[in-house]
């Protein structure tokens, strides 16, 4: 079993913060919560209940010198179109504005309630967190509706990301698909809970679309080991009410690290 070889965390203190970031705080005090791989940066703005949350992403050159994001799934708006479609259905953060620059993208979006299971309080208590986790999980799965959703993430649209053999051989190994519309990074750093575990809401839905349930159950589990360590991924599983489907579990996690 595999683990990133970056794992996103909180930046830097000594990390500069972008001009455009420090021009949506208006004043008030900005802080860095999160660094993804490709170069992403998530802020909050300000403090208490009126605070909200910048993401950055960064454009990078490309090899013909024209400006890109700095991958795919990191284009804003493509999450931010996610957000407004789930909002109706979930708890979900309210996009707040979107605006691109030469430089890259910045969305603002408002903060719910809670804290992320890899806070303080997820870490106090792994198992109690992995349990929130497959619950949360659950509850995203049943309220967001299939029929409705115009995004995807199923095995043929992620494997049309890959080169010629490989792509084939997702598509021929490929178990059948139990539908849902997934979270699409359905980790530990992007479920919120309050008090007592309690689940209140979602974050970081640039990947949202319809898939297996396991293609979000197999990562979710995973991502355990990454932020708790070992021990505890039957937890997710027990939250969400399902018995582990080893195959499955293993195909896509093998797709969610050649995707």
């Amino acid at each position: 079993m595999s683990k990133p070889l970056f794992l996103a965390a909180a930046p830097q203190e000594n990390l500069p913060v972008p001009p455009r970031v420090l021009q949506a705080a208006r004043g008030e005090a900005v802080h860095g919560v999160w660094l993804n791989a490709l170069g992403g940066v998530t802020y909050r703005l300000g403090e208490g209940p009126a605070q909200r949350f910048a993401k950055w992403s960064p454009y990078t050159a490309s090899a013909n010198g024209a400006g890109r994001s700095a991958a795919d799934e990191l284009d804003l708006r493509l999450e931010a179109e996610r957000l407004r479609w789930a909002a109706d259905y979930l708890a979900v953060p309210r996009v707040l504005s979107l605006e691109e620059f030469d430089d890259g993208q910045l969305m603002v979006t408002a903060a719910l309630p809670g804290q992320n299971l890899v806070s303080d309080v997820g870490k106090a208590e792994p198992k109690l967190a992995a349990r929130a986790l497959g619950r949360g999980l659950r509850r995203l799965h049943e309220a967001l509706p299939v029929e409705r959703c115009p995004f995807r993430w199923d095995v043929a649209t992620r494997a049309g990301w890959l080169a010629g053999e490989l792509r084939e051989r997702f598509l021929t190994e490929a178990p059948e698909e139990d539908l849902v519309v997934c979270h699409g990074d359905a980790c530990a750093p992007n479920t919120l809970v309050g008090p007592g575990y309690e689940v209140t809401g979602h974050v970081d839905f640039g990947e949202l679309g319809v898939g297996d349930r396991w293609a979000d159950l197999a990562v979710a589990a995973w991502s355990t080991e990454w932020n708790f360590g070992a021990g505890v991924q039957a937890e997710v599983y027990a939250g969400y009410g399902i018995e582990p489907d080893e195959r499955k579990i293993d195909f896509y996690r093998r797709l969610w690290d050649a995707t």
